[in-house]
């Protein structure tokens, strides 16, 4: 490949990730700068809030959207994707893929594969996102910065690949993203004609509600990556490094309690004690309870005592 059929199709794989895939070194941990231009833009569009000013509104929707997509990366992208510790309809299934990929985490697909060999790997040498192989910024964002962080390997999602509209969703990971920013541009343009009290407008909307809220749910998220692997307590021996940290689990909804999460994987859990708060349990326990989805797995009950069992122990050596 010349360096402008380079280019090129690293250009064409910000709308088409599958573009040139036979020609993608899965092994390169070099920095791709085509790759990250749409990242990098991302961020420097945060600066626009400087001229489009601030309100209420525009607040109170970023927070809104960043939960929402914050469940469905949580919920569904971690839990059920990667993990599949519940069962729940295609319909469903869909539509949280739809809202996941709104988080601009790229497909479905891709975030279940690499979780899956985080899992495998968790703190080894093949571990993409270490912070003890990679140090805190390869971890945080330097891991999909390369061609090694890029593709989805099929090997580890052929469940999910019997499902055209996930494939879809996953291949084509801008679409989703770019779609829902000109959504909220279009809502606050909407509102600036038909509730200009509000003190909104379409390029408010979406500095904050898109670019920002984004961004913000961006950082929350692979700070698991890099903190979660560094800072907290450790109830289980993991063959890791995994950590439980309380704000950590606070920012992602649960996701903070980590070093349970290694320990077992499998449950839809991740806070293991009543006082661990995980609102993406609470999410998805009221989901279950209005029949979208099922056959949750718990906590076993060996796990349980063995949880009961560390903390005793630790509560007697303070």
């Amino acid at each position: 490949m010349t360096r402008m059929q380079h280019w090129l199709t690293n250009i064409l794989r910000w709308f088409d990730s599958e573009a040139g895939s036979d020609h993608i070194d899965t092994t390169s941990r070099s920095f791709n700068f085509l790759r990250v231009i749409p990242f990098i833009a991302l961020h420097l569009a945060c600066l626009l809030a400087f001229y489009t000013g601030v309100s209420a509104f525009a607040i109170g929707f970023a927070i809104a959207f960043f939960l929402v997509r914050m469940f469905a990366i949580t919920g569904f992208y971690h839990r059920y994707f990667a993990h599949k510790t519940f069962k729940t309809s295609r319909p469903a299934q869909f539509v949280f893929a739809v809202l996941g990929a709104s988080a601009a985490q790229r497909g479905p697909l891709w975030w279940a594969a690499h979780h899956r060999h985080h899992h495998q790997h968790s703190d080894d040498v093949q571990d993409l996102h270490s912070p003890h192989q990679g140090g805190f910024w390869w971890s945080h964002m330097g891991w999909f910065t390369c061609d090694a962080g890029f593709a989805t390997d099929e090997r580890r999602i052929r469940d999910w690949l019997k499902f055209p509209e996930l494939r879809l969703i996953n291949r084509f990971d801008a679409l989703v993203p770019a779609l829902a920013a000109v959504g909220i541009y279009a809502l606050g343009e909407a509102l600036a004609a038909w509730a200009p009290g509000l003190g909104t407008n379409g390029l408010q909307m979406l500095v904050w509600g898109f670019f920002i809220s984004t961004v913000v749910l961006f950082h929350a998220t692979v700070s698991i990556n890099s903190l979660s692997h560094v800072w907290g307590k450790r109830r289980f021996e993991t063959s890791d490094d995994s950590r439980n940290n309380f704000w950590l689990a606070l920012l992602t909804l649960g996701e903070g309690w980590h070093n349970n999460h290694h320990r077992w994987p499998q449950s839809v859990r991740q806070g293991f004690r009543w006082y661990e708060i995980d609102i993406t349990w609470y999410g998805l326990w009221l989901m279950s309870k209005l029949g979208i989805i099922w056959e949750l797995n718990p906590i076993p009950k060996h796990i349980q005592e063995e949880t009961r069992e560390l903390d005793k122990m630790r509560r007697s050596r303070q």
